[in-house]
């Protein structure tokens, strides 16, 4: 008798098929990374990054109350500002332009959603690196710390309920809570971007924050090939008191997503990047790619590694299909 096992009797029809399935996708699993800019009167297209914009203050409103109306999970904030400086001082001005936004939504949404900070200094320092420079021009790591604190105390006064460093600053997760801690924010959570790579698909992202980086992050960025190195950071920052962990990129590292899930007591997120999110769209635009398959199957991939949550700039859109 042959053959003996069929697994085909478990794909039989659509019913049988979501019986059976092992990985959900939810909206609520999915954040969406959203872009605000100082001094525009109307929305700013990116043009390495179809369908995603720098928004106006009232269009970021507007696109935060459709997005949360969907059922995304949470938004995490970048800002965009018209002057910039060696210290990147407009991230702790509590006039300046993310922590204006961060107040913006949180009056308009409350705690109807997760509003999430990036606590980094890139899109704010003249010479677009993620902290500041010493004499020699590397990244001073510990001087970088103490505007970290400085502005996660910011972010989280303008309303943040998380603070997400991305800097990958030896220490960070450390300075952060105990600073958060010593002025009472102490119910702020902190997603720590653990394992963060120098990838080359982080491209059309520096178009969306209008990046002013020469050069490279390899100092301080992991290099793609260590995935041990991965675990380390992962257990540094749980030690050091993170509330839940972050891997980026996600479809380039879903092995490194796989380990971190295993060992991780906390949530674990992954960012779908914007050279992940571009590739898809270039290939949809050409009719290559069936493109909400493709979108779905992409994000239950990283669901599958592991993932409990996803930065993904479908968030909105894909909530609105799984719903």
């Amino acid at each position: 008798m042959f053959p003996e096992h069929r697994p085909r009797r478990l794909r039989t029809t659509p019913a049988m098929r979501r019986l059976v399935g092992e990985t959900t996708l939810r909206p609520r699993q999915l954040i969406l990374p959203m872009f605000v800019a100082e001094g525009l009167d109307q929305p700013r297209p990116i043009s390495s990054m179809p369908g995603v914009v720098q928004h106006t203050r009232d269009t970021l409103r507007k696109a935060a109350v459709d997005a949360v109306n969907a059922g995304v999970g949470g938004l995490m904030l970048f800002g965009i500002p018209e002057t910039r400086d060696a210290e990147g001082s407009g991230a702790v001005d509590e006039r300046g332009i993310l922590n204006v936004a961060l107040r913006d939504l949180r009056a308009e949404l409350g705690d109807a959603t997760v509003l999430m900070a990036d606590t980094c200094l890139d899109e704010f320092t003249d010479h677009g690196h993620c902290g500041v420079l010493d004499a020699d021009g590397g990244v001073d790591n510990d001087a970088t710390l103490r505007i970290y604190a400085e502005m996660a105390v910011a972010q989280a006064e303008a309303g943040a309920h998380v603070l997400g460093p991305s800097g990958m600053m030896d220490g960070q997760i450390g300075v952060i809570r105990r600073a958060l801690d010593e002025v009472g924010h102490n119910d702020k959570a902190i997603l720590a971007y653990a394992a963060k790579y120098a990838s080359a698909f982080y491209g059309p992202f520096r178009e969306a924050v209008d990046s002013q980086l020469k050069g490279d992050r390899k100092t301080y960025q992991q290099d793609p090939g260590n995935a041990r190195e991965a675990l380390r950071e992962i257990e540094l920052d749980l030690a050091e008191g993170a509330d839940m962990i972050m891997v980026k990129p996600a479809l380039s590292y879903l092995d490194v997503l796989k380990a971190a899930a295993d060992i991780s007591p906390v949530p674990v997120a992954a960012y779908n990047i914007s050279g992940e999110y571009t590739m898809v769209e270039a290939a949809a635009a050409n009719g290559w790619l069936e493109r909400e398959r493709t979108v779905l199957e992409v994000l239950t991939s990283i669901r599958r590694a592991g993932a409990d949550m996803i930065l993904t700039y479908w968030a909105a859109e894909a909530a609105a299909w799984l719903d």
